[in-house]
């Protein structure tokens, strides 16, 4: 409901012309521009998808062993967690000309800037998650005789999972951005390109259609996380439904 009164008021105020149509298309328009340009659309909306899932599966797979490495050590705690945070307080548009320059105009710079945004997430919720642990579960795990790796596959790690898929759920929306942040410094394809020449050309439909693209790769990749958190965790799942349902 509230995305059909959205379009509808983007439509009334583009189609009476509040805003003029150069600046704010009607949803015809971009609609048309969609339609009539899909393939070439389709081709650079791959790219960046391409870019997107990459660099948020390298982000994963760091900021979760990073995530266990200062969770299980204080010293890489102490050694790892500035250098973290360095990282995060960097504006990623600020470093991705020297991106650039370093490994070219291919999808490298592109994918490295995704990992660089999407990681900090997924390690702030790792940790929280492997840290949250009932201390007496582990205790209890250590007198049973179970080991380190045992006890993190068979305790921490699910423990853990609620706050990391969350910490996820953030992380491939921030991949988009990263990937197109990396577009727009320099590339010859993907969806931040085209966003430049449409911003360049005042080509408003485009521009439009452009945006609905990026927003629907960081949607559905969001809504896959989700189902691949009902799948891994339901227990969490159904217990989020239930307090929804008790809420409204």
């Amino acid at each position: 409901m509230v995305l059909a009164a959205f379009v509808a008021a983007w439509w009334f105020v583009a189609a009476r012309e509040y805003v003029p149509n150069y600046l704010v298309p009607t949803p015809g328009q971009v609609w048309e521009t969609m339609t009539g340009q899909w393939s070439e659309l389709a081709r650079h909306t791959v790219v960046t998808l391409y870019e997107t899932v990459f660099g948020f599966v390298l982000a994963a797979a760091l900021g979760l062993a990073t995530a266990v490495a200062i969770a299980y050590s204080r010293t890489l705690d102490k050694a790892l967690y500035p250098i973290v945070l360095f990282a995060q307080v960097i504006p990623k548009i600020a470093i991705a000309p020297l991106l650039v320059v370093w490994f070219g105009l291919g999808l490298t710079p592109k994918i490295i800037l995704a990992v660089l945004i999407a990681f900090f997430p997924v390690v702030i919720s790792g940790v929280a998650g492997l840290r949250s642990t009932d201390p007496e579960l582990l205790d209890l795990a250590a007198t049973m005789g179970a080991g380190p790796w045992r006890t993190f596959r068979k305790i921490r790690f699910p423990n853990a999972l609620p706050h990391l898929m969350a910490g996820l759920k953030v992380a491939v929306t921030l991949a988009v951005v990263g990937a197109v942040v990396g577009e727009f410094v320099g590339a010859s394809e993907g969806l931040g390109y085209v966003l430049l020449l449409a911003n360049g050309n005042l080509d408003a439909p485009l521009l439009f259609a452009d945006l609905i693209l990026m927003s629907a790769i960081g949607i559905v990749l969001f809504v896959l996380v989700e189902i691949a958190e009902a799948l891994l965790i339901p227990w969490h799942a159904s217990r989020r439904a239930g307090v929804s349902l008790t809420t409204s």
